[in-house]
């Protein structure tokens, strides 16, 4: 039971990190993106939420992305009259998306993944072994 339920609690590990690395390829995607309206609001940066679970029928704790909330932090800002999203005064309003903090996020991310990924393939093997010595 005890390899099981390892097996379980990757498996959401990796699940909670493929989430999050989704939600940072969309807020690099959008980086340079402008509000769609004059004066409008450009793409918000998403931050994933994580959460701890209880699963009382294993009796282990898990990890899942309980929601997904956007970053309130200020939009950049630069001056350019000719842009279709700029303001009357000539503004324009870009996301507030830091490149180098998606890409730091990201590694942290797929470190955490890849994590998750061995202990599924250690405990594999561990089954495995085990498999082959009661066969003996």
């Amino acid at each position: 039971m005890d390899m099981m339920r390892a097996l379980i609690v990757a498996g959401d590990g990796l699940k909670a990190q493929a989430a999050r690395m989704r939600l940072i390829s969309e807020n690099i995607a959008n980086a340079d993106s402008t509000s769609e309206t004059a004066g409008g609001d450009p793409y918000r940066r998403k931050i994933p939420v994580f959460r701890a679970v209880l699963d009382n029928e294993l009796g282990a704790t898990s990890v899942k992305v309980s929601s997904v909330r956007r970053d309130n932090s200020a939009f950049e800002t630069r001056i350019d009259p000719g842009n279709p999203a700029a303001d009357a005064q000539g503004v324009v309003k870009y996301p507030n998306v830091n490149s180098l903090v998606e890409q730091m996020d990201m590694r942290e991310a797929q470190r955490s993944y890849e994590a998750n990924l061995n202990i599924i393939t250690a405990t594999r093997r561990m089954i495995t072994r085990t498999i082959d010595i009661l066969r003996a």
